[in-house]
């Protein structure tokens, strides 16, 4: 069975992945993020950095005119955090299951 990955476990970071995960690739605008994970600036920005520093998600930011913009994706090896992650969440369901 896999492992569970405590990083992504935490449940705003697991919506976090799973959001980057269904752009297969294409970066997500901090507040189409923000509305799909029901967070506040802060917490996002939180876990975005906590999530940044393990290498699972890549940051960028620029500007749109005079705009700010902050966009996050994943990385591969979040990619494949996130990959493993699920993988470990159906085996525990499937185990719970077959009790």
């Amino acid at each position: 069975m896999s492992q569970a990955d405590d990083l992504i476990h935490q449940p705003l970071r697991l919506k976090i992945m799973a959001a980057l995960a269904a752009e297969k690739g294409a970066p997500l605008d901090f507040p189409r993020l923000k509305a799909i994970t029901q967070a506040t600036d802060g917490n996002l920005g939180s876990h975005l950095t906590t999530l940044e520093k393990a290498g699972y998600v890549a940051i960028e930011k620029d500007f749109v005119g005079k705009r700010p913009r902050t966009r996050a994706a994943l990385t591969p090896l979040g990619r494949k955090a996130f990959r493993d992650h699920v993988a470990y969440l159906r085996a525990v369901v499937e185990a719970a299951e077959a009790l």
